[in-house]
């Protein structure tokens, strides 16, 4: 959607809203909005603007991104990383004072109460019927997936924010109804799927071919994740996996009636200038080029409210740390548009290029991942000139030290064994995501300007598979898994016969290792949780979903403690949800907060 009313949908939010919270804003504004507004077809309509817009401080800014990715098996900290809210993220556990996870939580539940408001007004409108059933069915959705992800965080969270569950609150209000939390719980979860479920039925098929309105096919992936979620929850419901399965296959079965397809080449879905392709269900709206549009006073400095920072987060420090050649004090490459700002916030566990990403010939995934050569922007740096290859980020070990052993390279070759890790500090080198890039910044320190991907088709697939395999129906999963993984097969600029070659090997796995592998195929005793999560990282590392990934399915403690090594003696059973915050509990009038808080914190 391209958001033209947002200055008009931010007031709305931030006059109407403002009776929820502790202190009344004393202004004298030249309009004033009343809860009247939304029983009228410009407040309908420019309250789902607003809740559009929210979901930018979710997708984006560096609390959204870090609480998502940070601490888990693909991703640790970097070397910028030394202490307070991001180290925790990274190392485990958590305090109730650390200020990422208060991204969504300070932002998700006054757009929870706007999208009350749209449902609860939309009744007494006086509007076209059709655009009326969208926009609830937008405000559904939206509502839907505020608090999956809050729920994802932290559990049990409140439902009633003052007038009763669901329902909208224009005054102020210092209680918090989380109790019973076991009771919430299984609310919280119903709802969710409630709402996804409502706009699965009365959203349009399809959403336009160069906005992203919300449409049926990307609530129909929600509604599966929802159900995935639930059904490893203590909300679990017998049916959730089968009913995960016949959601996803309402939509995989029907790509042509919903308008979504997976493209042919891999490396098409996250190219820039591509946002809006056929894979791409539901994406954060953003404009490149356009920070007004895109709520971002000030892009070279904006890390959080509603700025897109993921293209600088994964960056390495290939500005001014490895010499060419070593120890020359000569550095080849500047800071430039191409490669971003070197934040160096989060890179790579052993555990993406080395067991995710064993295989980096066959499967084009990892080279459309990551960034792995840097190209000179200085010349007469010991005979490299402008253009040339600076530095390169060798697949594995054993190719490392075949072109090191050649001798006649005059780029830097950085092996897995030197890439930077919090106990290997040295370089800080690595692998980049370059899923973020943005070329349209005015300067290499701004922020992003491309929308911020939430919703694939290919994780539909991963979804349906998983739905199967925990019905215990592995011969429906495999399919659906070799479909990825031929995909994965395609590059541009290959033969049809290579082609066709390069897919019967993916449809193997290699089992042995780089210098002796074992291509075994496929079968339905490969169809594990475990492997689901290894192909879960190859479709979509880096896209804010591991941390709840992992977390939801129980799985965070095995993960981190068997491939992060710097959370391993750290992380905890208990840290599949975070604390409620600080600030939350210091602004209740209940004198007993202890009982409102997460086990462990």
């Amino acid at each position: 959607m391209k958001l033209n009313n947002i200055i008009q949908a931010s007031l709305i939010a931030a006059t109407l809203l403002a009776g929820g919270c502790q202190k009344k804003l004393e202004e004298k504004p030249y309009t004033v909005f009343t809860v009247d507004y939304f029983k009228t077809p410009s407040g309908l309509q420019n309250a789902v603007y607003a809740l559009y817009s929210g979901m930018r401080f979710d997708y984006g800014p560096i609390g959204a991104v870090l609480i998502a990715n940070s601490g888990t098996d693909e991703w640790t900290y970097g070397d910028q990383v030394t202490g307070g809210s991001e180290l925790e993220l990274g190392t485990y556990p958590l305090t109730s004072s650390n200020g990422h996870i208060l991204t969504p939580w300070n932002r998700n539940f006054s757009n929870i109460n706007l999208a009350n408001a749209v449902i609860q007004f939309a009744p007494v409108v006086t509007l076209n019927a059709a655009v009326k059933t969208r926009l609830v069915a937008e405000a559904h959705f939206l509502r839907g997936l505020y608090y999956f992800l809050l729920v994802q965080q932290f559990g049990a969270v409140p439902l009633d924010l003052g007038m009763g569950e669901l329902a909208f609150n224009q005054n102020p209000y210092q209680g918090f109804n989380r109790l019973p939390t076991a009771e919430l719980f299984v609310k919280n979860y119903q709802t969710i799927i409630d709402d996804f479920t409502f706009a699965s039925e009365n959203l349009p098929d399809q959403r336009p071919a160069a906005a992203f309105y919300l449409s049926k096919a990307a609530a129909l992936h929600m509604l599966t994740k929802a159900y995935i979620f639930r059904g490893y929850s203590a909300a679990k419901q017998s049916t959730d996996f089968g009913n995960a399965w016949t959601t996803a296959k309402k939509l995989l079965d029907n790509q042509a009636t919903y308008g979504v397809s997976l493209l042919t080449n891999y490396a098409d879905v996250h190219k820039e200038g591509n946002d809006y392709n056929a894979e791409i269900l539901y994406s954060v709206e953003r404009i490149p080029g356009d920070p007004i549009d895109n709520e971002v006073a000030s892009p070279g400095s904006d890390f959080a409210n509603k700025a897109n920072i993921s293209n600088n987060l994964f960056n390495c420090n290939y500005q001014n740390n490895v010499a060419i050649p070593a120890n020359s004090g000569k550095y080849p490459v500047d800071r430039v548009i191409q490669y971003g700002r070197p934040l160096r916030q989060l890179c790579p566990n052993p555990y993406i290029y080395e067991v995710a990403f064993l295989d980096k010939v066959f499967d084009s995934r990892y080279d459309n991942t990551f960034r792995t050569v840097w190209l000179a922007t200085n010349t007469n740096v010991a005979g490299i000139n402008v253009g040339d290859t600076a530095y390169f980020i060798a697949p594995n070990q054993k190719y490392a030290d075949s072109l090191t052993l050649l001798g006649t390279k005059k780029y830097r070759i950085i092996a897995p064994s030197e890439f930077y890790l919090p106990s290997r500090p040295a370089i800080q080198m690595f692998p980049n995501l370059k899923k973020y890039d943005d070329n349209k910044r005015g300067t290499a320190n701004d922020v992003s300007g491309r929308p911020f991907v939430v919703s694939k088709l290919s994780e539909v697939y991963l979804l349906a598979a998983e739905a199967a395999i925990q019905e215990g129906r592995k011969g429906d999963a495999l399919p659906l898994i070799l479909t990825l993984r031929k995909r994965a097969a395609y590059r541009s600029g290959l033969d049809s016969a290579t082609i066709s070659n390069r897919q019967k090997i993916m449809a193997k796995i290699n089992k042995g290792t780089v210098a002796a592998p074992v291509w075994v195929d496929l079968t339905t005793d490969d169809m594990t949780l475990d492997f689901i999560m290894d192909e879960r990282t190859r479709e979509l590392c880096g896209e804010s979903v591991r941390w709840p990934d992992l977390a939801c399915r129980n799985l965070l403690y095995d993960r981190v403690k068997k491939y992060n090594t710097a959370a391993t003696n750290k992380v905890r059973v208990l840290d599949v949800l975070r604390p409620i915050p600080q600030t939350q509990l210091d602004a209740m009038n209940d004198p007993d907060k202890a009982k409102y808080q997460n086990t462990g914190y």
